[in-house]
């Protein structure tokens, strides 16, 4: 007779890092956001954006045509730049 016996925490912990792994491939597979990407990725209306922070020097944007491209990983790391420096109430 065989015993087998799985150590669940183990396996659950391997799950888990390689879901990340996946993930993590996946979100960084998107190169550009356009505006409604970004307005999605940010849950911010077109307006608000173009009110709080599009016009930021700092804030990394291309004109193609008619459509503004924003680099993704870029913009993701002047959002968080930018949340943080929003004053608290």
């Amino acid at each position: 007779m065989i015993d087998i016996q799985v150590d669940h925490r183990s396996i659950e912990k391997q799950f888990q890092e390689e879901l990340k792994k996946h993930l993590d491939e996946i979100q960084n597979r998107t190169v550009f956001w356009d505006m409604h990407e970004l307005c999605r990725q940010t849950c911010m209306s077109e307006p608000f954006v173009k009110e709080q922070f599009f016009f930021d020097p700092r804030f990394p944007k291309f004109r193609v045509g008619r459509k503004w491209l924003f680099p993704a990983k870029q913009a993701e790391e002047f959002l968080i730049q930018w949340l943080i420096e929003q004053p608290t109430y």
